[in-house]
Protein backbone atom coordinates (compact mmCIF):
# COMPACT_ATOMS: atom_id res chain seq x y z
CA UNK A 1 0.00 0.00 0.00
CA UNK A 2 1.27 3.69 -1.11
CA UNK A 3 0.37 7.16 -0.64
CA UNK A 4 0.40 9.42 -3.55
CA UNK A 5 -0.91 13.14 -4.29
CA UNK A 6 -4.35 13.01 -5.65
CA UNK A 7 -3.81 13.98 -9.38
CA UNK A 8 -6.51 15.08 -11.92
CA UNK A 9 -6.29 11.34 -13.54
CA UNK A 10 -8.47 10.43 -10.25
CA UNK A 11 -11.19 12.45 -10.38
CA UNK A 12 -13.18 9.53 -11.85
CA UNK A 13 -12.55 7.91 -9.06
CA UNK A 14 -13.54 10.67 -6.71
CA UNK A 15 -16.49 11.25 -8.55
CA UNK A 16 -17.82 7.81 -7.64
CA UNK A 17 -17.01 8.75 -4.28
CA UNK A 18 -18.72 11.66 -3.81
CA UNK A 19 -22.61 10.18 -5.95
CA UNK A 20 -22.47 7.59 -3.48
CA UNK A 21 -24.71 8.54 -0.64
CA UNK A 22 -23.01 5.22 1.51
CA UNK A 23 -19.44 6.96 1.03
CA UNK A 24 -20.91 10.74 1.24
CA UNK A 25 -23.01 10.58 4.45
CA UNK A 26 -20.57 10.58 7.05
CA UNK A 27 -17.90 12.96 5.27
CA UNK A 28 -19.69 15.84 6.08
CA UNK A 29 -20.83 17.08 2.64
CA UNK A 30 -23.92 16.52 0.39
CA UNK A 31 -23.50 13.76 -1.65
CA UNK A 32 -24.05 14.68 -5.96
CA UNK A 33 -21.66 16.90 -7.22
CA UNK A 34 -20.78 16.89 -11.24
CA UNK A 35 -18.17 16.50 -12.76
CA UNK A 36 -17.68 19.55 -14.04
CA UNK A 37 -18.14 20.60 -10.79
CA UNK A 38 -15.52 18.86 -9.48
CA UNK A 39 -13.26 19.62 -12.28
CA UNK A 40 -13.25 22.92 -11.37
CA UNK A 41 -13.01 22.47 -7.54
CA UNK A 42 -10.01 20.86 -8.53
CA UNK A 43 -8.10 23.48 -9.94
CA UNK A 44 -9.47 26.08 -7.64
CA UNK A 45 -7.69 23.97 -4.75
CA UNK A 46 -4.50 22.60 -5.99
CA UNK A 47 -2.37 25.37 -4.55
CA UNK A 48 -4.13 25.67 -1.39
CA UNK A 49 -1.64 25.55 1.00
CA UNK A 50 -4.11 24.45 3.51
CA UNK A 51 -5.35 21.51 2.23
CA UNK A 52 -3.13 18.10 0.69
CA UNK A 53 -5.08 15.05 -0.60
CA UNK A 54 -3.22 11.98 -1.08
CA UNK A 55 -4.39 8.90 -2.95
CA UNK A 56 -3.97 5.45 -1.17
CA UNK A 57 -3.20 2.40 -3.83
CA UNK A 58 -2.20 -1.30 -3.72
CA UNK A 59 -0.95 -2.42 -6.60
CA UNK A 60 -2.27 0.81 -8.44
CA UNK A 61 -5.37 0.34 -8.10
CA UNK A 62 -7.51 3.37 -6.16
CA UNK A 63 -7.90 2.24 -2.87
CA UNK A 64 -9.26 5.72 -1.38
CA UNK A 65 -8.63 9.30 0.05
CA UNK A 66 -6.93 11.08 2.48
CA UNK A 67 -7.30 14.31 3.17
CA UNK A 68 -5.40 16.72 5.56
CA UNK A 69 -7.86 19.78 5.85
CA UNK A 70 -7.54 23.36 7.69
CA UNK A 71 -3.59 23.17 7.41
CA UNK A 72 -2.15 25.52 9.89
CA UNK A 73 1.20 26.00 9.35
CA UNK A 74 1.80 28.47 12.52
CA UNK A 75 0.29 26.18 15.11
CA UNK A 76 0.96 23.22 13.10
CA UNK A 77 -2.10 20.89 13.19
CA UNK A 78 -4.81 19.65 10.93
CA UNK A 79 -7.71 17.37 10.36
CA UNK A 80 -7.26 14.26 8.96
CA UNK A 81 -10.24 12.42 6.87
CA UNK A 82 -10.04 9.07 5.10
CA UNK A 83 -12.42 7.94 2.63
CA UNK A 84 -11.76 4.25 1.47
CA UNK A 85 -14.08 3.46 -2.38
CA UNK A 86 -16.61 1.23 -1.50
CA UNK A 87 -15.21 -1.52 -3.28
CA UNK A 88 -12.57 -1.64 -0.65
CA UNK A 89 -14.51 -0.96 2.64
CA UNK A 90 -14.48 -3.69 5.28
CA UNK A 91 -10.40 -4.94 4.20
CA UNK A 92 -9.03 -3.48 6.86
CA UNK A 93 -7.69 -0.01 5.18
CA UNK A 94 -9.47 2.50 7.65
CA UNK A 95 -12.58 0.62 9.01
CA UNK A 96 -12.42 1.20 12.78
CA UNK A 97 -10.35 4.64 12.21
CA UNK A 98 -10.47 5.28 16.00
CA UNK A 99 -9.35 2.13 16.60
CA UNK A 100 -6.13 2.88 14.20
CA UNK A 101 -5.87 6.19 15.25
CA UNK A 102 -5.51 4.92 19.40
CA UNK A 103 -3.30 2.80 18.08
CA UNK A 104 -0.65 4.72 16.93
CA UNK A 105 -0.80 7.01 19.54
CA UNK A 106 -3.37 9.67 19.17
CA UNK A 107 -5.71 10.89 22.10
CA UNK A 108 -9.16 11.17 22.41
CA UNK A 109 -9.82 14.96 23.43
CA UNK A 110 -13.04 15.56 23.78
CA UNK A 111 -16.84 15.00 21.92
CA UNK A 112 -18.82 17.58 19.96
CA UNK A 113 -22.28 16.07 20.77
CA UNK A 114 -24.55 15.95 17.59
CA UNK A 115 -22.13 17.57 15.34
CA UNK A 116 -23.26 16.36 12.08
CA UNK A 117 -26.62 14.89 10.13
CA UNK A 118 -26.13 12.33 8.15
CA UNK A 119 -28.74 9.08 7.24
CA UNK A 120 -31.89 11.17 8.90
CA UNK A 121 -30.00 11.24 12.18
CA UNK A 122 -27.49 13.35 14.71
CA UNK A 123 -24.01 12.04 14.64
CA UNK A 124 -20.95 12.54 17.31
CA UNK A 125 -17.41 13.52 15.97
CA UNK A 126 -14.84 12.69 18.41
CA UNK A 127 -11.67 15.28 18.67
CA UNK A 128 -8.49 13.51 18.95
CA UNK A 129 -4.97 15.03 18.68
CA UNK A 130 -1.21 13.59 18.86
CA UNK A 131 2.09 15.01 19.67
CA UNK A 132 5.08 13.90 17.42
CA UNK A 133 6.62 12.54 20.42
CA UNK A 134 3.71 10.57 20.80
CA UNK A 135 3.49 8.80 17.31
CA UNK A 136 4.09 4.65 17.26
CA UNK A 137 3.90 3.84 14.01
Amino acid sequence: MKLRPLEKRDLPYIYEQENSRKVIALWFEEPYTSFDELQILYDRHILDQTERRFVVEENDRFIGVVELMDIDTLHRHTEIQIIIHSEFQGHGYAQAAIHIYKKIGFIPEGTLRQHFFAEGEYHDSLMMGIFPHEFTF
